[in-house]
């Protein structure tokens, strides 16, 4: 697999920078902003990496591990009451986990490529 080529990772990226920039227009809580940001970026950051280096299979599990932190994150930093931060939280993280776990398998393919040559 050609690097920058995976559509799944370009998707994730795309969410990560949404999250890490969304309480710019969202309504937060204490600690919201802060969720989103820290996780955004993480998202964006393995994202870039799993694009340059697609055989790193890591990327795509640290990817679905940020996935579920940011769909979890309203309970565990208790912003629930911040339908904005909220609802791009679950949204995000379920995009994330998604496409980082369907990516795995090709992931693992290129992972396999390289070794071989």
């Amino acid at each position: 697999m050609k690097a920058w080529s995976r559509w799944q990772d370009w998707v994730t990226l795309v969410a990560g920078i949404y999250a890490a920039l969304s309480p710019i227009w969202v309504d937060g809580a204490s600690g919201a902003a802060a969720a989103l940001i820290v996780l955004g970026v993480l998202t964006a950051l393995t994202s870039l990496v799993s694009l340059a280096r697609p055989g790193i299979v890591a990327t795509e599990w640290l990817n679905a591990l940020w996935g579920v932190l940011l769909f979890v994150a309203p309970w565990a930093v208790t912003y629930t009451e911040a339908l904005g931060a909220t609802v791009t939280s679950w949204i995000v993280g379920v995009v994330t986990l998604v496409l980082s776990l369907t990516a795995i398998p090709a992931s693992r393919a290129a992972h396999r490529q390289a070794i071989q040559h």
